[in-house]
């Protein structure tokens, strides 16, 4: 008998074990799926799939994209990461894994972006900065707008890119976020969006996600607040072996 109750109590530790491992939140109904070849690939095939009662159906894809020119390695989101996994690191070129929650919009695109209001819209200009500076951890990864246009040589290091066409539409990609993780970790990566990519797909990132501007256009236009959507991107082997443990689609 008391072998049968460790034994019961085993298999009750390891189900609450996995459930806790869990890394889409319950109310997700609609995520980006990102799946790469491997862990070097900067190529990625993306979808987007939404929830109908238990089952995830694909509703957008599949889409090619770009990721960062070294591949992958894992990002801090909503996941738990392996012990001992690399992390992303500032300048790695390797776009973050795992599942994150997606932020608002930041466009300098002449035409306008299709998008549910309640998706914060950023107009980018002049005053505008994304930190990068691992020397300034209050404003690293952080979104800054300032009172005059860019000026001095730290805040024009830093200003959000203003003529670049690839990043006149971007959706972020809540990877070491205050969103996330309440503070953003100084050189462990930002700003990660989605954007659009250069020489038709010809090119990979410094560590985002890009596509296609109709094909970006067309998933930011999906985009369901009330569904809560986050972005899975994972190796197809990692996907495979996580997937019912992390409750992905």
């Amino acid at each position: 008998m008391r072998a049968f109750l460790c034994m019961l109590l085993l298999a009750v530790t390891l189900v609450l074990g996995e459930r806790a491992c869990a890394a889409v939140p319950r109310d997700c109904r609609q995520a980006i799926l990102g799946i790469a070849d491997g862990w070097d690939s900067s190529h990625v095939t993306l979808s987007l799939v939404e929830k109908r009662g238990n089952a995830w159906v694909r509703v957008l894809g599949p889409i090619p994209g770009r990721l960062g020119k070294n591949g992958l390695v894992w990002g801090l989101g909503l996941h738990r990461n392996p012990g001992g996994a690399t992390i992303k690191a500032e300048g790695d070129g390797r776009s973050p894994a795992g599942v994150f929650r997606l932020g608002g919009l930041w466009v300098t695109n002449r035409q306008p972006v299709k998008h549910d209001r309640r998706i914060r819209e950023v107009r980018v200009g002049p005053a505008d900065l994304w930190v990068s500076d691992i020397n300034t951890p209050n404003l690293y990864n952080r979104w800054v707008r300032l009172d005059h246009p860019a000026s001095t040589a730290w805040e024009k290091r830093e200003q959000m890119r203003q003529t670049d066409y690839a990043h006149s539409i971007k959706l972020l990609i809540c990877h070491n976020t205050a969103e996330t993780k309440g503070r953003p970790v100084p050189g462990a990566g930002s700003s990660i969006f989605f954007h659009i990519w250069r020489r038709d797909g010809g090119s990979p990132t410094a560590g985002c996600t890009s596509m296609a501007e109709a094909n970006l256009r067309a998933l930011i236009a999906r985009l369901d607040p009330d569904l809560h959507p986050v972005y899975v991107l994972l190796p197809r082997q990692e996907y495979v072996r996580l997937r019912s443990n992390w409750q992905l689609p």
